[in-house]
């Protein structure tokens, strides 16, 4: 059998990819003579080439037709959040009415915990995992703060119970049969940013649902790397940002998703003129009547010029499909661990988990050694163009991206670190 070390056996995967000439619909960024070898998609996604010509179609239309852009164009402004509505639905497992892409992912999370974080006296808290992402944490204790009550008694924060630092699900069932009965929110991860742990978003909805508490998620490293069920998961609501795996650029437009079940609920909302009923919105009346579905929590008119991006990357994850995305993402990043437990692993400990179901594409690697040792090597592989990112104290985050990393990339990381370990 070939050595899976070798050239010719990473060579020979990339060659069978079905995937590999989407690679060629990216800018990968230049290194010396060459290309970087780039696994930091799970931070910023690379930019599809298509998308400067979409800027530039809407910079003339803009320059041609002035206001008549809303009507008239090759993709119109006024109905434009739409053209991604089918694309964005496939990719998360929604309805077309259950999503909408509007705002970034914390201003998401917020409006829509206006409407479904309705804390009382007996049941004010939120759950979340201990060493969430920072903004999540921010949002949630603010939200708590804003409804009159301490985050220091109303913050439920989970701690990992696994010896990697992850959570099981039997940890979680625990807080909730402890907790429940004060829980009035969970707010969840699809992937932690920090372990890169997948999580079982549907049995999540389902305990949660039983013990009487809402139950949304924050996708921001699950859109785009996971087969997503977000309609069949149950989940009331969740959000996420599109400039990681959507490759939709810095500061993306980001998603939120509205379970069906809440399609006309008159729960309280931060209300704005495009979340109006779209048949009446131009009679410019003085009540407010939310359109059905998640259109009904949008505030403002899209940004065109940020949408236009994401539009070009669904279209790319159109044409790809999820199931092929998601069978290379197994594979390359089995043979990303079977690389490093077979060569370096007395210099990287894998805290991601190894079942596939429990992870996408990212492995999260913690640095023998300590943070000066963790530092050194991230720094020497910057120095040699392989783009992963750093996570304190001593954890590098690799992710191979199918759409356009290859198997040779993973070989040449994998080397590189091994040469360092060896000079």
């Amino acid at each position: 059998m070939t050595d899976p070390y070798s050239d010719e056996h990473a060579l020979a995967l990339d060659t069978a990819d079905p995937l590999r000439a989407f690679r060629d619909e990216f800018h990968v960024p230049v290194h010396g003579d060459g290309e970087q070898l780039y696994f930091c998609g799970n931070s910023l996604g690379l930019q599809p080439r298509a998308v400067r010509g979409a800027l530039i179609d809407e910079l003339d239309d803009w320059a041609r037709l002035g206001v008549e852009g809303h009507f008239l164009g090759k993709h119109p402004w006024m109905p434009y959040h739409a053209f991604v509505r089918d694309s964005l639905a496939a990719c998360v497992g929604a309805m077309p009415s259950e999503v909408v892409a509007m705002n970034s992912l914390s201003v998401n999370l917020h409006l829509l915990m206006v409407s479904f974080y309705r804390p009382t006296a007996e049941r004010p808290a939120i759950l979340i995992e201990a060493g969430a992402f920072p903004s999540d944490r921010y949002a949630v204790e603010a939200q708590i703060r804003f409804h009159g009550f301490d985050p220091s008694t109303c913050l439920i924060e989970l701690e990992a119970d696994e010896q990697t630092g992850t959570i099981s699900l039997a940890a979680i069932e625990r807080v909730l049969a402890e907790h429940s009965s004060r829980i009035a929110l969970i707010l969840w991860p699809g992937v932690q940013y920090r372990t890169g742990q997948a999580f079982d978003l549907k049995e999540i909805a389902r305990l949660g649902h039983a013990r009487g508490c809402v139950v949304g998620f924050d996708l921001a490293h699950a859109a785009g790397n996971l087969p997503l069920q977000l309609h069949d998961s149950g989940a009331d609501f969740a959000a996420w940002c599109s400039y990681k795996y959507l490759n939709s650029g810095p500061g993306a437009v980001a998603g939120a998703f509205v379970h069906e079940r809440h399609a006309h609920s008159d729960r309280p909302r931060f209300a704005g003129w495009w979340g109006h009923d779209q048949a009446t919105r131009f009679r410019m009346g003085p009540d407010f009547v939310p359109t059905p579905g998640a259109d009904g929590w949008q505030l403002s008119n899209p940004p065109i010029l940020a949408l236009a991006p994401l539009r070009v990357s669904l279209e790319i994850f159109q044409r790809a499909g999820m199931t092929a995305l998601r069978a290379k993402s197994e594979k390359i990043t089995a043979y990303l661990e079977t690389l490093i437990r077979a060569r370096v692993a007395d210099t990287l400990q894998i805290v991601t988990p190894s079942e596939p179901e429990r992870r996408g594409a990212q492995l999260s690697l913690r640095v023998a050694g300590g943070r000066e040792r963790g530092r050194a090597l991230f720094e020497h592989l910057v120095a040699l163009g392989i783009v992963g990112d750093w996570r304190e104290p001593d954890v590098i985050r690799i992710s191979p991206a199918p759409l356009y990393n290859r198997y040779r990339d993973v070989l040449g990381f994998v080397r590189a670190v091994e040469a360092w370990r060896n000079p």
